[in-house]
């Protein structure tokens, strides 16, 4: 399309036309001659309001584009010249792919510019546009959640504003120095009450009670005291500091949290009720379920880690990998213990007694743990274990790849969105402090075109697009293509979205 030799077209002024009316464009310096019936396929689009603008006055003709120049009926805009190769296609193609290279947010303004609607992007166009939109859209979330943790809701009074600093206080480390320290101290607390839950299970360190039997030592039963307090005061705190105590009760870390405090309060309670009442066996039984379970504190440290959290993030990507494993093992086991108790069953000193009885040899040998407790002892049995062994290797190789790159990928993500979301903070207190801006976006007003606050969402994809909104001290522009307009000193809008539509687009 590009390079077309330039033949008669159609001048606006003038009384004749030809018998196939071409106009001439000029994008970003690049010229190109555009058949009219081909244009007028999507009559709804800019370039076909082009092709025939005779009855048009001047001021009508320039507001379809930048410039015109009636000597030579050339119409000149100020675009990006890559980006509108791409949005021809749709008047000879029907459809329009995006080059790579091109931001899709971008692509996206320049085809409202040419009054092209999203649904000639081809499907995989589209995928991508969307995965771009879903990423901003998480950038700007995270960007509202650190700017609420750092400066909370200006428009909370009273108890409100004391719970949302509550909430800071006990709930986000990064918001502020003691909420870091508060972060530390528990972090410590879990460590310890965790290395005083093992150690107080060794022997030597335990001592005996008055009927003879070994408890945790005293010294031990403190510091495990202290440990619930503190755990029972932040899980209070961080209750009624909760704006929505129902979805906090119910998530999955604040319930490990419950768990982790619950045995000892029970027990508390159960010795509360005298000796008798502790000699029987069942109470008995409960207290010690009670205590493993404060083996639950340790899922506590996912609250302080990110990689933990990241972790967890990824197992949950991967249900699928893991089904797939969990269908492959199961399949095996089943095939190959039936298969050994079968070939076993008629040796004297056989150990595979049963088919179910054999599932445990399965499971070992096809995970490689191998522990010799069950072996076979015939030919053909030491056959179906070697064969069992090397399907397990496959089975779980298979599906490791597609997890590790789960995880992988979505740990990147996390990682390139906190980066994102800092740089976007660092540019709005960059701008606050400079006070540079010709037209100064409020705090919260946007964050890489998607709205945080406000209810426009401004397509800026990414940080280089706020640069010329910063002034030149010179009075010159920021940079841009060939007729970019340069904003003067003097230059004022009356909103943020005015503003970045003036230069953004």
């Amino acid at each position: 399309m590009w390079g077309i030799p330039r033949t008669r077209y159609a001048d606006c002024n003038s009384s004749e036309a030809s018998e196939e009316a071409e106009i001439v464009v000029n994008i970003g310096g690049v010229k190109q001659v555009l058949h009219g019936d081909v244009l007028t396929r999507y009559p709804d689009t800019l370039l076909a309001e082009l092709v025939d603008c005779s009855p048009k006055s001047s001021e009508e003709i320039l507001s379809l584009c930048d410039d015109y120049d009636p000597d030579t009926g050339e119409f000149y805009f100020d675009r990006d010249p890559e980006a509108f190769k791409c949005v021809i296609e749709l008047y000879y193609y029907g459809e329009i792919h995006m080059k790579r290279g091109i931001c899709p947010i971008c692509f996206l303004k320049e085809m409202e510019f040419w009054k092209i609607g999203a649904d000639y992007l081809d499907e995989c166009c589209k995928c991508h546009l969307s995965e771009v939109q879903d990423e901003l859209a998480e950038i700007a979330e995270k960007v509202k959640t650190i700017l609420v943790d750092r400066e909370g809701d200006p428009a909370a009074r009273g108890w409100q504003r004391f719970q949302n600093c509550l909430w800071r206080l006990m709930e986000k480390p990064e918001s502020s120095l003691p909420a870091h320290i508060i972060a530390i101290i528990s972090f410590i607390f879990i460590l310890v009450s965790s290395v005083v839950m093992c150690v107080g299970t060794i022997p030597e360190l335990q001592v005996e009670d008055s009927e003879g039997n070994l408890t945790e030592h005293p010294t031990l039963e403190v510091i495990e005291t202290v440990c619930i307090c503190w755990f029972t005061v932040e899980y209070i705190l961080r209750l009624i500091s909760s704006p929505n105590k129902v979805k906090f009760v119910l998530a999955f870390m604040n319930i490990v949290d419950f768990m982790a405090i619950m045995p000892f309060f029970v027990v508390l309670t159960l010795t509360s009720f005298g000796a008798g009442m502790m000699e029987l066996a069942n109470v008995q039984q409960a207290v010690q379920a009670l205590r493993i379970m404060r083996i639950a504190r340790i899922f506590k440290l996912a609250r302080h880690s990110a990689g933990l959290q990241t972790l967890t993030s990824a197992l949950k990507s991967s249900f699928k990998e893991l089904g797939l494993l969990l269908m492959y093992m199961g399949v095996g086991v089943f095939l190959f213990s039936a298969l050994g108790y079968t070939m076993e069953q008629n040796h004297p000193d056989t150990l595979f007694t049963s088919i179910p009885q054999s599932f445990w040899w399965a499971v070992i040998t096809m995970t490689t743990v191998g522990y010799g407790d069950v072996y076979p002892k015939t030919t053909l049995g030491r056959c179906n274990a070697a064969i069992s062994f090397l399907c397990g290797v496959i089975a779980i190789a298979l599906p490791i790849h597609p997890i590790i790159n789960n995880f992988v990928m979505f740990y990147n993500k996390q990682q390139v969105l906190e980066t994102a979301a800092k740089h976007e903070i660092e540019l709005m207190a960059l701008r606050s402090s400079a006070g540079e801006l010709t037209a100064a976006p409020s705090a919260h007003g946007h964050v890489c075109g998607a709205g945080v606050w406000g209810d426009h969402a401004v397509h800026s994809c990414h940080s280089d697009t706020y640069i010329p909104l910063l002034k030149d001290p010179r009075g010159g522009g920021g940079g841009g293509g060939a007729g970019m307009p340069t904003p003067s000193k003097d230059t004022s809008f009356e909103s943020t979205a005015e503003a970045n539509e003036y230069f953004v687009s």
